[in-house]
């Protein structure tokens, strides 16, 4: 049997403050009151006081609570989802309008279930977020969808403002890290992505703290930059329960900064790294200009035709 790693003792600079104020229980009321999960609270987000309590943002997932894979870095709840509700595009826009949010995350738990992987529900909530809030961008975070490119022309067809699709770790550590998903089929979905719409920002994730090196980690970096990925976001794994991987190191905030400074080298557009940072982390600060001139293309002619039905499909 294999030596349990030792355990290490979290540093100063990943104690985070808890601010459970008026602006996070209202938060933390509407999802509930609205039937919504957010990744915020099924993935124990370190972010979670900040992002609802200061920025009033949050990372909506949809497609339930339950996901079909076991990833061993991932704290949202495995096994056999039961059905669909195709009431959430709906609910999920009624939130993003009462917070009065500029720019929204959606993702989800894998739905390796369902024979479009859940494509048709992300792209009517896309459709649904944008119908009531024209002026607000979107960011999409799905699973890689089995590697089902005719699902993803589907979900693209909706325009999400960022295409959001994580590798989490380093090619050496993919198949321990992550259940089912595969290193090169999440670079070939971000390259297919930047094929079908080119003018959409495409983005990334790594976690660091799992047993990577510096080498694996910039070697990560030029195969994203190889895929034409355009924004990555890098931070510190944090076990979530004694059931998942052990951190096998913490990194120090300076060399969070150095990794930063690689990726900006590399010729990423925008990198956000640090200990507490998460894929959405920041999100609203990576919108394009272009898309923001999208959005406001978009405001204009919901203006002019505040009628027009949005085209849900199944």
């Amino acid at each position: 049997m294999a030596k349990q790693a030792e355990f290490i003792r979290k540093p100063e600079w990943l104690k985070t403050k808890i601010n459970t104020n008026d602006s996070y229980k209202k938060l933390k009321h509407l999802m509930r009151d609205k039937r919504l999960n957010t990744v915020c609270e099924e993935a124990k987000c370190p972010n979670i006081y900040e992002c609802w309590s200061e920025r009033k943002t949050a990372t909506f997932m949809i497609l339930g609570d339950t996901c079909t894979r076991g990833c061993r870095f991932c704290a949202v709840k495995t096994g056999l989802p039961s059905g669909l509700d195709l009431g959430e595009p709906k609910r999920v826009a009624d939130s993003v309008s009462i917070m009065g949010l500029k720019h929204v995350v959606v993702t989800a738990v894998a739905r390796d279930d369902l024979e479009d992987g859940g494509a048709a529900v992300f792209a009517n909530t896309v459709r649904a977020i944008r119908h009531q809030n024209p002026g607000c961008t979107i960011e999409i975070l799905p699973s890689d969808m089995k590697g089902d490119y005719e699902s993803l022309h589907s979900l693209m067809d909706s325009e999400p403002d960022i295409f959001n699709h994580n590798i989490e770790t380093v090619r050496r550590l993919t198949k321990r890290v992550r259940a089912i998903a595969r290193y090169d089929r999440s670079l070939q979905l971000l390259q297919r992505v930047k094929e079908i719409a080119p003018n959409i920002p495409t983005k990334s994730s790594i976690m660091v703290g799992l047993g990577e090196t510096t080498e694996e980690l910039i070697e990560a970096m030029d195969d994203l930059r190889a895929h034409d990925v355009d924004i990555v976001t890098i931070g510190q794994y944090l076990q979530p329960t004694k059931k998942h991987l052990n951190v096998e190191k913490y990194y120090h905030p300076d060399e969070f900064e150095e990794l930063k400074k690689i990726a900006l080298e590399k010729g990423f557009s925008h990198c956000e790294s640090g200990p507490l940072v998460r894929s959405s982390y920041h999100a609203d600060e990576q919108v394009s200009q272009s898309a923001a001139q999208r959005r406001i293309k978009y405001m204009k002619g919901y203006e002019s035709q505040e009628d027009t039905k949005v085209d849900f499909h199944f």
